[in-house]
């Protein structure tokens, strides 16, 4: 995990600077997929863009969202999120996705960008084992990643190594994990040469990851 609040204000702009749009366009990927979502979890999802654009799909969906609940760490990215996307049907909790209480069988959306690069294989485990009991039978899992190693990703993990303590040095395969809790892939897209990706889920088999949990 890291605390983004040191480079919460500039974060956009790094961002940008290193990547334009780019992995914008990696979060926006799916949203025509999962436009219809009536109770979505976003876990470590910034500073409210992909909120906005979120919502902005919802919004013309047939099914209106009921509710999203964005969980961050970073209180400052908390707030930039509030001020971009509102509160109306968003609840913001500044709290660590490893240890937040979150309710059994509950979201039909999971939304999870550039965050599981964050963990280390152990705490991935642990955050995909919290994710397969809050996710509803059939729920859909979007993710936008890094997909491969290299000089540029091991440049960003020492650059967030000092300025948030991210502790992790690598990337870790998230998919054998996620597979493993009862999901599987249904889609992905790569830009950057396969560096950058956006992937979308289903969770088929409930009963696997249930009978892991335990």
């Amino acid at each position: 995990m890291m605390d983004c609040d040191s480079i919460a204000r500039w974060y956009r702009w790094l961002e940008y600077l290193g990547f334009g749009r780019a992995l914008e366009r990696r979060r926006e990927a799916f949203l025509g997929d999962v436009a219809d979502a009536r109770r979505v979890l976003a876990l470590g999802d910034g500073d409210g863009r992909a909120l906005v654009a979120l919502r902005k799909a919802m919004s013309a969906s047939a099914t209106a969202v009921t509710y999203i609940d964005y969980v961050d760490i970073s209180g400052k990215m908390l707030e930039l999120a509030r001020a971009r996307a509102g509160t109306d049907v968003i609840a913001y909790h500044c709290d660590n996705a490893l240890t937040c209480p979150l309710p059994d069988s509950e979201y039909d959306l999971i939304v999870t960008h550039f965050f599981l690069d964050c963990f280390e294989e152990k705490y991935l485990e642990l955050l995909a084992a919290r994710v397969a009991r809050a996710a509803a039978p059939r729920a859909r899992w979007v993710i936008s990643e890094f997909r491969r190693s290299g000089w540029l990703v091991r440049c960003l993990y020492l650059f967030f190594r000092v300025t948030t303590g991210l502790c992790t040095a690598r990337l870790v395969d998230h998919h054998p994990v996620l597979t493993g809790y009862g999901f599987r892939l249904l889609r992905s897209e790569s830009t950057w040469c396969g560096l950058l990706a956006s992937e979308l889920w289903l969770r088929e088999n409930p009963d696997r990851a249930s009978c892991i949990l335990e």
